[in-house]
């Protein structure tokens, strides 16, 4: 494992791999719907409600795998291709990653994830959510997406964690 300039504090470094982790039970959840389930969802009929042929399905699938290597990406906000882009990749191989190219991109993602997320969670708890068969199936929708209203604030604190080591902590003579 190769190391960061300046040391990332143990719970940078932690929170930073649990983002991942945080969008595997929504992907999950919509799997199911790809696989056949309705996931206990009513269609307006009152029917279980189906994905709609192959290209839903296919938009599932890349939805979740997309939301899964966004997340990856704050991993970078604590490992050395955070600052120093890693060879393989064209033009911009192996030189330094100025710390704007990262926090400003970081800044504006997790406002957004915040933004999505507290818009998207606005109507859980009323009768303009999403008609299910019972209780439990919501409370498993629930569960599966609740954990993304911390993605945000959890990749703006990594963010602010990637800032102090590399913009405001004190130059280190080499």
């Amino acid at each position: 494992m190769s190391t960061t300039e300046r040391p990332v504090p143990r719970w940078a470094y932690v929170l930073a791999h649990a983002i991942p982790f945080l969008t595997l039970p929504s992907g999950l959840w919509r799997l199911g719907l790809v696989f056949g389930s309705s996931m206990g969802m009513l269609d307006d009929s009152g029917n279980p409600a189906q994905l709609g042929g192959i290209g839903g399905k296919v938009y599932v699938v890349c939805l979740s795998i997309f939301s899964e290597l966004v997340a990856l990406t704050a991993l970078g906000l604590v490992s050395r291709w955070g600052e120093v882009a890693p060879r393989w990749i064209p033009f911009i191989g192996g030189r330094r990653v100025h710390p704007y190219a990262a926090i400003v991109p970081a800044v504006l993602g997790s406002l957004s994830l915040i933004a999505i997320w507290t818009y998207g969670f606005r109507d859980v708890f009323s009768d303009a959510f999403i008609p299910f068969a019972s209780t439990p199936w919501a409370a498993l929708m629930i569960a599966c997406y609740a954990p993304l209203q911390l993605w945000g604030p959890a990749l703006l604190v990594v963010t602010w964690a990637y800032y102090r080591r590399r913009v405001s902590a004190p130059a280190v003579a080499v």
